[in-house]
């Protein structure tokens, strides 16, 4: 009988496996925003990040300060056609410029290498519909990056947080139960994905939004300075239930030694 181990791995895409930073969506939840009148702040752009966008836009409209500056404005709190108003500018902006934003992130293509070679499977989810990942998807397969399954909020009754893209990536790479699956992401509700699933949930801290820094300024910022927000995005992993929190994607296959102990322990 074999033992039990991982034999899948289930990625996210923008931030994750590609676009370092996760920077295609940010500029334009700003710029929606921005043609209403309303000035919303990067940290409010990123918060909601790595949920269906319709949602994300509703989020980033619950928060109290920017539901504040629309009342000021419009004389009333933002309600639900106002979500599909700023989805309506939304869409267009993106598709724009989403083929900018298909490069894989570094080390992602050779971790993927290293994961097949063992055997292991490549699923992936997304906040992203999937007219968008119609853009994304052949961009990164271009540049070597192409999972072996993909399920977009399309698919499912409801994107993340809710657990319905991993399962679906489950059933069609023929693998369970979750806990033969690494879920992993950039952001807390990747991390709540992964939970939901009942699968190993990972952060990884460089080039996620969590983090929020171009790979340029990473390698610029001064190592203290680095090392203090890398432990900030790690601990808000960790409070959000990380069973793991790795420092770039490349480096995930080194918990495979330790999941599958643990597995074998019968966690």
């Amino acid at each position: 009988m074999q033992s039990p181990q991982i034999e899948a791995v289930i990625f996210d895409w923008a931030g994750t496996a590609v676009d370092y930073g996760c920077f295609a969506p940010l500029d334009v939840f700003i710029e929606v925003f921005t043609k209403k009148g309303i000035e919303v702040l990067h940290e409010e752009a990123r918060e909601p990040m790595g949920m269906l966008k319709w949602d994300h836009i509703n989020e980033m409209c619950k928060m109290d300060r920017i539901a504040q500056l629309w009342k000021d404005k419009f004389g009333r709190l933002p309600e639900e056609k106002d979500v599909d108003d700023l989805y309506a500018d939304f869409e267009p902006l993106l598709f724009s410029i989403l083929p900018n934003y298909c490069t894989p992130v570094p080390g992602v293509l050779e971790l993927v290498d290293r994961l097949r070679a063992k055997g292991i499977k490549i699923g992936s989810t997304t906040g992203y519909t999937q007219k968008m990942m119609d853009v994304v998807a052949p961009g990164a397969k271009q540049k070597g990056y192409a999972p072996d399954y993909m399920v977009t909020p399309d698919d499912v009754p409801g994107g993340r947080p809710s657990p319905w893209m991993c399962y679906i990536n489950a059933m069609n790479l023929g693998v369970y139960p979750m806990k033969h699956i690494i879920k992993v992401g950039d952001t807390i509700s990747d991390i709540k994905e992964g939970l939901n699933a009942g699968a190993w949930s990972v952060g990884v801290i460089l080039g996620s939004s969590e983090m929020g820094l171009k790979q340029e300024e990473a390698a610029a910022m001064a190592p203290d300075e680095l090392a203090d927000r890398m432990d900030a995005v790690a601990k808000r992993f960790k409070e959000a239930g990380a069973h793991y929190v790795i420092d770039s994607i490349g480096e995930l296959d080194t918990l495979l030694p330790k999941i599958n102990a643990r597995l074998l322990n019968g966690d």
